[in-house]
């Protein structure tokens, strides 16, 4: 789950809890209706002061907010999909495999490589 998706969920959980209507809190927080209903659908990230804004109309706290979507992305899981491993480590585009074999150890020194034995760069 994407922070701008758990937020717009979150905003929405908390309007419709209060009986309150788009058009009634974008009015209050000053935004139009429009970007206040793609904030909610998770379509739009919205600025701090916007966000201030927002939950102002809906007399919470942003920091209430905040806690409350922090907890429902833990219970969601990673954003990067189902088969998300937390040992796989992320290389810059353009940098080579041979390359990625190599990180982490002193320069020149390879996976296969013998006490102290250079290994010849892939470049």
């Amino acid at each position: 789950m994407l922070l701008r998706e758990a937020i717009g969920s979150g905003l929405r959980r908390a309007r419709t809890l209060r009986r309150r209507t788009l058009r009634d809190i974008s009015r209050a927080a000053r935004v139009s209706l429009g970007y206040l209903s793609e904030v909610e659908r998770g379509r739009k990230e919205p600025s701090s002061e916007l966000l201030a804004a927002i939950c102002e109309a809906l007399d919470i706290t942003v920091a209430d907010l905040l806690v409350e979507v922090a907890a429902e992305m833990a219970v969601s899981g990673p954003a990067v999909g189902a088969g998300a491993r937390t040992d796989e480590v992320l290389v810059p585009i353009g940098q080579r495999h041979a390359e990625l074999r190599l990180a982490g150890r002193p320069a020149g020194m390879g996976s296969g490589a013998k006490s102290g034995t250079p290994v010849a760069s892939a470049a």
